[in-house]
């Protein structure tokens, strides 16, 4: 049975979604919105993500090695980074990660806790056997196996371009100087925790490389990807010891 703890967790991933889509929808139809949506999506996060941190961590407690093992925890990074999305100026496609992410556990929640209080059960599949979910639920379980994989990737794919957001966006004043150095930090512990942002990576990686190693390229388009890459592995190459399970869905 679902308990309080478990529908406030809902209600976080809900809150999210329904405020994403009205911001996405303005953003899209190039209307005004107000920042107000942008914050409450977040808010959303901070509430599912704070349940599944407490739960996953216990009480937080002021010492060494609590505060590293809630480090390298996905869920406690993301906490994390939702609040300071929270805090900053609206960065639209900041979202979607965090969208996509509730969409899957939204439908999981609609599927395992709320239809079965209003969708009658399916008979049982062998005699004496328990009854089986509805057909919708059993659908709507097909649909989010099927596209789960997809849409991580989708995540890791958007994550990059959100760090070349921020960091156009530093340069450019739109956005904070802090910004491009948070996330960076986070993306750094992505690539380590997360097959597929390696996947992301190497993917986009392979092809920068075609485009800039074409013959006819100026030397100086080929050095300067030459010394961004240099710089890109020597801080990967220098982050905090991954956890055992490390590539393991978090669970949000």
């Amino acid at each position: 049975m679902a308990t309080t703890q478990h529908y406030l967790w809902a209600s976080g991933h809900f809150l999210l979604l329904v405020s994403a889509l009205r911001y996405f929808i303005a953003w899209i139809t190039f209307k005004s919105v107000s920042a107000w949506w942008y914050k409450a999506s977040f808010t959303g996060a901070l509430i599912s993500y704070a349940i599944v941190c407490q739960k996953s961590l216990g009480t937080p407690q002021l010492n060494g090695a609590f505060i590293r093992r809630a480090m390298l925890d996905e869920n406690v990074q993301y906490f994390l980074l939702a609040l300071f999305w929270w805090s900053s100026k609206p960065i639209t496609v900041a979202l979607l990660p965090y969208a996509i992410f509730s969409l899957f556990h939204a439908l999981t929640f609609t599927r395992t806790t709320l239809m079965p209080q209003f969708l009658p059960p399916g008979p049982p599949a062998t005699a004496n056997g328990a009854p089986q979910p509805h057909p919708i639920a059993k659908k709507l379980q097909a649909w989010v196996k099927a596209n789960y994989d997809t849409a991580m990737r989708v995540v890791a794919y958007t994550e990059l371009v959100i760090f070349v957001r921020v960091l156009l966006g530093a340069i450019t004043f739109q956005n904070s100087l802090l910004s491009p150095i948070v996330y960076s930090h986070f993306l750094r512990q992505r690539y380590y925790q997360s097959a597929f942002t390696r996947e992301a990576v190497q993917n986009t990686t392979k092809r920068i490389d075609a485009f800039v190693y074409k013959p006819g390229n100026p030397p100086v388009l080929v050095q300067v990807w030459d010394k961004a890459k240099m710089l890109a592995t020597r801080w990967t190459g220098n982050t905090l010891t991954p956890p055992a399970n490390a590539g393991a869905a978090p669970r949000r």
